[in-house]
């Protein structure tokens, strides 16, 4: 196996001490670590604070052009939230609220309350099908029915104006994040239709491995009966594919001590948590910028946000966009750039309206449509793909430019992101972006 050069290290220990409340639907979770049983304390996961320098260009790939995959997933908007009024995009202006149009009106706030995205209330969403129970309580009725516009996220809106906007990608799952994120490194969900809920703990900040041991996830096995567990799964991840390939990743998301933690999708997997991978692999976002720039770009790289920056209501939109910039523009500046396909989404729809039914392939999605922003120098240019794809298109391509096996039937017959790229066209230069200077108030508020 190839050995990455590994820039000197240190480790923090360091887990969330003291209370935290942050949004309950897709945002609270936990941070004391206890090793399951017979686990010593020198098995608990370390935090490596400077990832390795991979050199990972001369593996073969079946799309030469492409040596580099980052996956950048925002959190809780919906395809016509965001574009509906895109140019020669299936977009909407005009929604349906229980048999009656509503229009989709303009959100002008950066900052605005959760909207409600439980499983169950996607199952009022959609509604049968006829996608018009978006209004569920006063703050969806208020926010549900609202879209963004060209202005209010520039940055998103010209990179979808000069690389490939997907306008019928679909998240994995029916329901809110924690499925969302697992499915987007496993082609499943261990079962899980919704978050981590039952004996939620105070100041919890963890949906993984290191929950308290009270707290609980609700999932349902192939014959459909449903039980609660802890959140530590172990079942195969694309880690698994990667690793055995010799394939050099890194997943970057919050700590334990910060909010947006529940989204870092390898805490749930034991095998990773409790293993070599965690400290090899895993760490912390707030450093991705930094090993971009000192060439620790790896082949396959996932990038999930603090909660601060997530465009997750309850935070800034317009900070959560500049951070996206931040992350994109750096690649964009450095050498990777060249050989890099960036794959930006969100994780699930965050309760507000889309009129697209999505397709239903199990018991477990496809979820609502979301946005996904292709940007790569052969990316299509100024391109809106109709074609369908749903998160477990973005592990497919994995599979398939490095020659992986799948891990499901999920994303064994994912839909092809591959419609999306040109490699017979000039490549397309950088063309990194200015940070928005409009952001007004602060970039989040804690809720309870």
């Amino acid at each position: 196996m190839r050995s990455p050069i590994v820039r000197r290290s240190c480790r923090s220990a360091a887990l969330a001490v003291g209370a935290f409340v942050v949004l309950a639907a897709c945002t609270t979770a936990t941070s004391e670590s206890g090793a399951p049983s017979g686990e010593s304390p020198q098995d608990q996961p370390t935090v490596q604070s400077t990832a390795p320098v991979f050199a990972g260009d001369d593996l073969k790939t079946k799309w030469p052009e492409i040596k580099h995959v980052v996956i950048v997933m925002q959190e809780n908007r919906s395809f016509d939230h965001m574009f509906g009024t895109f140019p020669g995009a299936d977009g909407a202006t005009v929604g349906w609220d229980h048999g009656q149009r509503r229009p989709l009106t303009h959100l002008a706030h950066q900052r605005i309350p959760d909207v409600p995205h439980c499983w169950v209330c996607a199952t009022t969403d959609y509604n049968h099908g006829a996608m018009d129970g978006f209004n569920q309580d006063p703050v969806s009725d208020q926010y549900a029915y609202t879209q963004l516009h060209r202005a209010d996220e520039p940055n998103y809106w010209s990179w979808a104006s000069r690389y490939t906007l997907a306008d019928h990608f679909f998240s994995a799952e029916r329901g809110p994040s924690y499925a969302n994120h697992l499915y987007a490194i496993s082609g499943q969900s261990a079962g899980a239709h919704d978050n981590p809920s039952r004996h939620k703990v105070l100041g919890s900040l963890t949906w993984g491995c290191d929950s308290p041991p009270q707290e609980k996830v609700r999932v349902v096995d192939e014959h459909g009966d449903a039980s609660w567990v802890r959140p530590c799964f172990d079942i195969p991840t694309i880690e698994d594919r990667l690793r055995d390939a010799d394939v050099p990743w890194s997943y970057y998301a919050a700590t334990s001590t910060q909010p947006g933690y529940v989204w870092s999708a390898f805490s749930s997997i034991k095998p990773v948590f409790y293993g070599k991978a965690w400290k090899r692999h895993v760490f912390p976002v707030d450093q991705v910028t930094r090993d971009i720039d000192a060439g620790s770009l790896a082949s396959v790289s996932w990038i999930m946000p603090r909660f601060q920056l997530s465009d997750h209501p309850g935070s800034n939109f317009c900070y959560g966009e500049n951070w996206a910039t931040q992350v994109i523009d750096t690649i964009m500046k450095s050498p990777a750039w060249r050989s890099t396909a960036i794959f930006l989404t969100w994780d699930e729809w965050g309760g507000f309206y889309d009129h697209v039914k999505p397709p239903t392939v199990d018991h477990f999605g496809y979820g609502f449509r979301v946005p996904l922003i292709v940007l790569s120098p052969y990316a299509k240019q100024g391109y809106v793909d109709h074609r369908t794809g749903e998160f477990d298109s973005m592990l497919r391509f994995i599979e398939e430019n490095w020659g992986l096996a799948p891990l499901t039937s999920r994303d064994a017959n994912a839909p092809s992101l591959a419609n999306a790229f040109d490699f017979s066209q000039t490549p397309t230069k950088p063309d990194p972006l200015p940070l928005r200077t409009d952001c007004v108030g602060p970039k989040w508020t804690i809720t309870g």
